[in-house]
């Protein structure tokens, strides 16, 4: 029989014996936890023994509890994460309501495409960056969805903020999941780190390219920083393993009546900073209008049916990458999700104009 926690599940045969409510420290909205060790559990260290009948804190969240003097067992502080477990030993572990936030709330039209007491879905504009960083203190998707939901965070990591498992680089559109619970930030890092391999993670995005790719491919390389510019990335050997999967979806004539430009969706098997930027570069189709890896572009555009070269002069310093698709698992309540976002304006009209429609 389980006795439910929260959102999660608890077997008896782990004797865990489990009180929530205020701490005798006087701290507004915190919680205790007792539990009770079991002969399966002797021998654990204590923070491993914690992570895992504490579902809803990761390990590292639980190891600043015990170094912030919040774990105790029989009555005595634990000083050291590493302590093992004795079975039958009753343990306490305190936890704060979350601090403030630092980013300050920023009241914006967020395009919020799915929500509830975990999760949020939100259908980013290109040129929003989504965490705060030198040169970007304000205006981030972080600002705005404090402003958004802040009241309803529940912490990540003991911090009222929301937790960022994923992101799209500031000058690319579309669908991007964030946290609003501690639990649901482990699950959802979880489900990214493994790449989908073994559960529904699916992120497509639709991108116009230079030239005509075949029909399907893949690229298998991997990216570090670059070794002359640190803002770069690039294919090394010394890197972590990316893989993007392409399909062509259309592919467009020039001004000469020969290919010049195509459409495809790209399925990452990974997750890499710039992967599907430096890929396509890689691969000899960069994107359009990516300053950065598309060098040439220019020369280029002057192939481009006459209709099309100033809708892509009006989009530099924005690659048309597009974040078309996302589906994962509930990190909470295990139920498939899948999200779709049509192309936004600009790069619509790209579209119509690069097909003469």
């Amino acid at each position: 029989m389980a006795q439910p926690l929260g959102n999660e599940t608890l077997d008896d045969d782990d004797i865990l014996d489990l009180a929530i409510g205020d701490t005798d420290d006087g701290d507004a909205g915190s919680e205790t936890h007792v539990l009770t060790a079991g002969a399966e559990d002797a021998g654990l260290r204590a923070d491993r023994f914690l992570a895992t009948h504490l579902t809803g804190l990761s390990r590292t969240r639980l190891q600043k509890l015990v170094a912030d003097g919040r774990v105790s067992v029989g009555g005595r502080v634990v000083g050291d994460a590493a302590e093992r477990v004795n079975a039958g030993d009753a343990w306490t572990v305190r936890v704060p309501a979350p601090e403030p936030a630092e980013p300050l709330p920023e009241k914006m039209d967020l395009v919020i495409v799915y929500e509830d007491e975990h999760l949020i879905v939100v259908d980013k504009p290109a040129g929003m960056v989504v965490h705060p960083a030198p040169g970007h203190w304000s205006g981030t998707l972080v600002n705005g969805l404090l402003a958004h939901c802040g009241d309803s965070l529940s912490g990540i990591g003991g911090v009222k903020r929301p937790g960022i498992v994923h992101r799209i680089d500031k000058d690319t559109s579309g669908l991007l999941v964030v946290a609003k619970s501690d639990a649901a930030h482990k699950g959802l890092a979880a489900q990214f780190a493994d790449h989908g391999r073994t559960g529904p993670l699916e992120r497509a995005y639709l991108a116009f390219v230079w030239g005509v790719p075949e029909h399907r491919g893949t690229v298998d390389a991997p990216i570090d920083r670059h070794p002359g510019n640190r803002q770069r990335m690039a294919i090394r050997q010394s890197g972590r393993e990316a893989i993007t999967h392409w399909e062509r979806l259309e592919s467009f004539d020039g001004a000469d009546g020969q290919p010049v430009a195509s459409l495809i969706e790209c399925q990452l098997e990974t997750g890499r900073t710039h992967q599907i930027r430096v890929h396509l570069a890689h691969a000899g189709h960069p994107l359009m209008g990516d300053e950065v890896y598309g060098q040439g572009f220019r020369t280029k555009a002057t192939r481009l049916p006459e209709e099309a070269r100033p809708v892509l002069a009006g989009m530099l310093g924005r690659q048309a990458l597009h974040a078309a698709r996302l589906g994962f698992a509930h990190p909470v309540t295990g139920e498939e999700l899948s999200f779709e976002s049509e192309l936004p304006g600009d790069l619509d009209t790209l579209r119509r104009s690069l097909s003469g429609a």
